[in-house]
């Protein structure tokens, strides 16, 4: 028997294959010569819900659905008429609204890969898919690889405690002293410092005054961990493309202001040289997907899928999750991420090419941090309402609109500026006081 092994690929799919043939734990175990309960752990760790109805009825968990009377609590037009146990928004607005859960998930094999009962059923489903699996893992391996213990949630919150005491001039061990108590102080000073050198909260070196006077030692280098790129590198780029010739591309980059400062995200439509930039105030892969995730709710899946089908970027560690950026919450494929080459800038040519008038208006190294983003959408309405000779004297606000309509314009804050108002200067924005 296999043990203190990872299990591969190839053994996760075995999982998958086996559950939908309705294979016993205790059986999948023998197959693959492991242990029962890591087959298990497994299936338990990597759990998908999927909020899925069957053949005529939508999703409905709700336990009163099946003598449930009320009608059109959600207020969708499309509603009128129709009972709330044939819609799935109207648990979300109903006080009656109870969540029904199958008792069969209590038991192994966990999952409805295999329910006979699946094909009629409303209730939100747990599966298994050994490619979601596969990810997850990957992802917690490199994770683990960074040194990061904490999710995002007590991130936020070690950094609401600890970096406003640290800016007070408080020391790291000052401050570990005097709160034994606080759940969040189980870390070490030494990973308390780790976090602040990798910019992971708001404190940084400089409020530190001790740590800016010493010299840091030698750190062994580390070679970064490039599997993520696997399937997404340039060449699967150019076949992607080629067999989907109809799908658009957008290609994303960064443009720096000070050093430590805030940056922007650019997003360039190639076709018609229209370009979105988002304020961050780090220039982080967490940044880059929060972005995406306003974004995807403020367009609405069909939409963004629809602006955002292909995402061409190139090698910057901020671009490191494609992860999240290609999946929704419910591990949707919404989009999908590739690379460019290293050393390879020309690849993408046209974003960075659209970068110059940005720098006419924010020079290099100028500072970004007095700016909010009604700032930036106030330049790329400016920078978007110039012609341009490429696209036969037309404006990429103007392109943009033909193709996707003024709503989507509306929704992401862009206006057309009068030709002879249009200022591509510092002046347009304010300066620092």
């Amino acid at each position: 028997m296999d043990t203190y092994k990872h299990l591969s690929k190839t053994e996760r799919e075995i999982i998958e294959e086996m559950l939908n043939q309705s294979a016993s734990l205790w059986k999948i175990a023998k197959t693959l010569n492991r242990h029962c309960y890591t087959i298990s752990k497994e299936i338990r760790r990597h759990l998908q819900f999927v909020k899925s109805g069957c053949h005529g009825q939508p999703f409905n968990d709700c336990l009163n659905r099946r003598d449930c009377s009320n009608t059109m609590l959600c207020g969708v037009p499309l509603c009128r008429g129709r009972k709330c146990r044939f819609c799935q928004h109207c648990s979300k607005h109903c006080e009656d609204y109870v969540k029904e859960v199958c008792v069969r998930l209590n038991a192994p094999p966990y999952v409805c890969n295999s329910c006979p009962e699946r094909g009629g059923c409303t209730l939100e489903k747990q599966m298994y898919f050994a490619g979601c699996a596969q990810k997850e893992y990957e992802q917690a391996k490199r994770e683990a690889g960074s040194g990061i213990f904490l999710n995002d949630e007590e991130l936020r919150q070690l950094d609401e405690f600890i970096s406003p005491l640290i800016k007070k001039g408080q020391s790291i061990q000052h401050i570990l002293s005097n709160n034994p108590s606080s759940s969040y102080f189980s870390l070490s000073s030494k990973t308390i410092y780790h976090y602040i050198d990798a910019g992971l909260l708001s404190a940084r070196n400089i409020d530190l005054p001790r740590k800016v006077r010493y010299r840091p030692g030698k750190k062994s280098h580390m070679p970064p961990d490039w599997s993520y790129r696997t399937g997404r590198k340039y060449d699967d780029y150019i076949r992607f493309r080629k067999d989907n010739p109809r799908s658009s591309c957008v290609q994303l980059d960064s443009v720096i202001g000070k050093k430590g400062g805030k940056v922007l995200l650019t997003i360039h439509f190639v076709e018609s040289q229209f370009m979105l930039a988002y304020l961050r105030d780090r220039n982080t892969a967490a940044s880059v997907t929060q972005i995406f995730e306003t974004l995807y709710q403020r367009l609405q899946p069909d939409t963004f899928r629809h602006l955002f089908p292909v995402l061409l970027t190139d090698n910057g560690m901020e671009f490191s999750d494609p992860f999240s950026l290609e999946q929704d919450p419910d591990h949707n494929t919404r989009t999908r991420v590739f690379y460019c080459r290293a050393l390879a800038p020309y690849q993408k040519g046209a974003a960075e090419n659209n970068h110059e008038f940005i720098r006419r208006i924010l020079p290099k190294g100028a500072s970004f941090d007095h700016l909010t983003q009604k700032h930036i959408d106030l330049m790329m309405s400016h920078i978007n309402s110039y012609s341009r000779a490429a696209l036969g004297g037309k404006s990429p606000y103007d392109i943009f609109l033909r193709i996707y309509g003024r709503q989507v314009l509306d929704l992401l804050n862009m206006t057309a500026i009068p030709p002879n108002d249009i200022i591509l200067h510092p002046k347009l924005l304010p300066s620092k006081n």
